[in-house]
């Protein structure tokens, strides 16, 4: 293993996609307060652009699904600041309901976003950071990439993928003094987990998952859950036997994502039914 070269968060380039609100813009302003230059990408320009202008970052327009439309986000940010020191890849969606009441649309939609997005943003800027041979991924995953919850299983599928693939391609970028950090949070108080009372797993705020992203940098971890404990609760959940698993999800009501409050998650189901509409054409 090659030791990864040091990067210095004053003057680097960081790359944020979902970068408009919520998780995106507390990380974008977490690297801003430490004098990286950050471009931000979101399929909402006009919300990107209103955080670019409120925060000092740049603002681009990126549908992560879209390999073309990635590369054009990546060109035009590296076009302004330079080649891409760390990558976040933060774009996602989180469509909530009985698995057999999911549409395929919503199926693909989840698939290309979560995972496809993902892999497109690391095909772009892998190559450069192994010539330069210095760079840091982060790919933000979920706690649902160890822990199953009825009503999330294609999100579930989604973020299992995104865990085993940042870990098999931190394997073979390692000699490359390249690196990849998956981050794992809990549910995150944010449009995105609108709706779910998913007690006793906390909901995090979006700048607790910003300085866990920010100091993936220096420790270059494999992966961090936030909160930290969750993870070693998710990792030791394949030891438990499966009838008391079961026991225990019944005592915590593990099935509330399949009842979530539509009211209060009815402006995030909007916004993803217009992104599947979109997908669709």
């Amino acid at each position: 293993m090659t030791r990864p070269a040091r990067i210095d968060l004053d003057g680097a380039h960081v790359v944020i996609t979902g970068g408009a609100r919520g998780i995106g813009r507390a990380t974008a302003e977490a690297f801003l307060a430490r004098g990286a230059r950050v471009s931000v990408g979101d399929l909402d320009l006009a919300a990107a652009t209103r955080t670019a202008e409120e925060t000092g970052a740049s603002a681009h327009q990126v549908d992560v699904a879209d390999a073309a439309s990635y590369d054009a986000f990546v060109d035009a940010a590296e076009a302004e600041h330079g080649p891409v020191d760390v990558l976040v890849n933060n774009a996602g969606v989180m469509p909530s309901g009985a698995f057999l009441e999911q549409t395929p649309a919503t199926d693909r939609l989840t698939m290309e976003v979560n995972v496809q997005g993902v892999l497109n943003g690391m095909r772009r800027v892998l190559p450069g950071m192994v010539e330069r041979r210095r760079g840091h991924v982060v790919n933000i995953a979920s706690l649902a990439g160890k822990f199953p919850v009825p009503g999330l299983a294609v999100y579930n599928a989604s973020k299992f993928a995104v865990v085993g693939l940042t870990a098999a391609t931190r394997l073979e970028m390692a000699p490359h003094g390249v690196t990849l950090t998956a981050i794992l949070p809990s549910a995150v108080d944010t449009d995105l987990a609108s709706g779910f009372d998913m007690k006793p797993i906390p909901k995090v705020k979006p700048g607790d998952i910003a300085d866990a992203v920010v100091d993936s940098v220096r420790n270059r971890a494999a992966e961090i859950a936030v909160p930290r404990y969750v993870g070693a609760l998710a990792a030791g959940t394949h030891l438990v036997p499966v009838p008391v698993m079961d026991r225990v999800r019944k005592v915590v009501r593990g099935d509330r994502a399949l009842h979530p409050d539509d009211v209060a998650r009815a402006a995030y189901t909007a916004r993803l039914d217009a992104a599947t509409d979109r997908s669709n054409r």
